[in-house]
């Protein structure tokens, strides 16, 4: 059963709660930490954009077109749509010769509800590009491009480029590919649904490649680095994924996913984490990520300082007062 992940408070009680999972696995698929249970099936939504975007490397396709960290970094990313990250999309799009009409994505507001309301305020008219998933989807375009698949269905189950990727989460996460539950993202795109156990396991090997066919090892090192050389192409200015990799500097990835998905990759210590909040509750997120980060002693005393406001954060009300906490309420337990 979940278990309690994150408390938030309001004065002195406690009045929301929210459950979740979280496994803890090494790359070589070992079992180390766990809190609930560690097989929860789930869909890894967003979160499997770094391994997604592993087929842009191996197609080819990065380095025909020349690709730059910021556009594979950007490639993996749930963007805010702020103007380096709109930059990046649509010179990854002027490279493959495409317009951004052909983004199939949708149009949708910024995940940063401040930046949304200023581009409301400011009569901005939105694009595909704008779309959080706008990265991904160019990256698709991209092997397409490469290997002459069709444009206008890209986002079919049944696309050569959508059945590759699947294929790709299935190797790196070590589970048949028969296995995997197939449902359909807020972006229209396939989404894959496995144990949070197999998730943590394609990122610990994504961030340790070393035991991978030398294809996937090259292809791994480079999406890591693409990360890590630009983590505000990931999220944007003050996003937890951003904040994380910049801050700790090539130790990690990390990528969320909606509804409450958290997975991270630990370079050198051979390990994978994934969590699920149970009710999807974003605000839950990177508490109970710092709390899995402490629990390993992953994080430095400086990092830990400097990631502080994640792991507690404010409780305001309208007027921006602060009224309470969420906060982190639980530990790892060995397995």
């Amino acid at each position: 059963m979940s278990e309690v992940l994150v408390e938030v408070t309001r004065g002195p009680i406690v009045e929301c709660i929210h459950r979740g999972d979280v496994a803890v696995v090494s790359a070589d698929g070992k079992l180390l930490y766990y809190t609930g249970d560690a097989h929860k099936l789930t869909y890894m939504r967003s979160a499997a954009k770094p391994l997604q975007a592993l087929e842009v490397v191996l197609s080819g396709a990065a380095d025909r077109f020349n690709f730059t960290d910021d556009e594979l970094s950007v490639m993996c990313a749930s963007h805010y749509g702020e103007e380096f990250h709109l930059n990046a999309v649509e010179s990854i799009l002027r490279k493959l010769g495409l317009e951004k009409g052909q983004l199939l994505c949708g149009t949708t507001t910024s995940l940063n509800p401040d930046y949304a309301l200023k581009l409301a305020n400011l009569g901005t008219v939105l694009t595909p590009v704008y779309n959080n998933c706008s990265g991904k989807h160019s990256g698709m375009l991209a092997v397409c491009v490469q290997k002459g698949y069709s444009l206008e269905d890209y986002t079919s189950p049944v696309h050569p480029v959508q059945i590759e990727m699947k294929n790709i989460i299935s190797y790196m996460c070590k589970i048949d590919v028969n296995e995997i539950v197939v449902g359909t993202d807020g972006c229209t795109v396939p989404v894959f649904g496995m144990p949070l156990y197999n998730m943590a396991l394609g990122f610990a090997r994504l961030a340790n490649p070393e035991k991978l066919s030398p294809e996937y090892k090259k292809a791994a090192e480079r999406i890591f680095t693409a990360m890590n050389n630009s983590p505000e192409m990931v999220a944007g200015t003050n996003g937890f994924c951003s904040e994380l990799m910049r801050i700790t500097k090539g130790k990690l990835v990390a990528k969320l996913g909606a509804e409450g998905v958290y997975c991270i990759g630990v370079k050198g210590m051979g390990i994978g984490i994934a969590l699920k909040i149970e009710d999807g509750g974003t605000r839950a997120l990177s508490p109970a990520a710092m709390q899995a980060l402490e629990d390993l002693k992953i994080l430095t005393e400086e990092e830990r300082e400097l990631l502080k406001n994640f792991k507690i954060k404010e409780n305001k009300n309208n007027v921006k007062a602060v009224v309470g906490q969420v906060k982190p309420a639980y530990h790892l337990t060995k397995a």
